[in-house]
């Protein structure tokens, strides 16, 4: 039976996004699945209407309180090898003109993330070029575009390092022309992607709000 508190739209929205950012943050799900599985849960099997779900900035928040509380001893860590990993991967793929994007940026990543890029480049296949020169085994996927144009390519492999998990990096192929205007950020401040100096900057100055530098 629905709790008479799940009639109040801010209520549910509240509870069902604290649901989804512990499964994000214990079982690294995607914010999709994650909100669809904890909407059933705070409200069963009954018809869940837009107001009543959580946007992911709502979400995004509860992981960060979440991890704040429960995981302090060990994100952190986590979050600095991820961003130290994808840094040293942009700087391979200087020529494609990498850009950081996901949890890794905005500073939610957990254990179980992967690294998210984006290369814009004029012939994105040069990207897979490099990668097989370079000896590394990737798969190829698709992700959906950023502005919602289609799909585009994506590259996937696991970044290896004796005596550590490996880390998921998926690249996504971009034309060069697709960076205009992407890297602006947007109505609240927010950037959805950054260059190499941003990441360095987070590195160096853990604390810097994430995704608002250069805004």
């Amino acid at each position: 039976m629905v709790r008479k508190s799940h009639f109040d739209p801010q209520r549910v929205r509240e509870e069902i996004a604290i649901a989804a950012a512990r499964m994000i943050a214990e079982d690294g799900l995607d914010y999709a699945t994650a909100k669809r599985k904890a909407a059933r849960q705070v409200v069963g099997e009954s018809k869940v209407t837009g107001e009543f779900l959580p946007d992911n900035d709502q979400i995004e928040e509860e992981i960060r309180e979440y991890q704040a509380i429960f995981q302090s001893d060990s994100q952190p860590a986590v979050l600095r090898r991820m961003r130290e990993t994808a840094l040293d991967w942009m700087h391979k793929l200087e020529a494609f003109d990498p850009y950081l994007t996901g949890a890794v940026l905005n500073g939610t990543a957990g254990e179980h993330s992967d690294i998210h890029l984006q290369c814009f480049c004029d012939n994105p296949k040069e990207v897979a070029i490099y990668l097989l020169n370079a000896n590394v085994q990737y798969d190829v996927s698709e992700t959906r575009h950023f502005a919602g144009r289609g799909y585009v390519e994506t590259l996937s492999f696991l970044h290896r390092v004796r005596g550590e998990e490996p880390i998921g990096v998926h690249i996504a192929l971009y034309s060069a022309d697709d960076l205009r205007g992407a890297v602006r950020a947007d109505g609240r401040g927010k950037l959805a992607r950054a260059n190499a100096a941003i990441v360095r900057t987070l590195l160096d100055d853990p604390d810097t709000p994430a995704l608002q530098i250069g805004a």
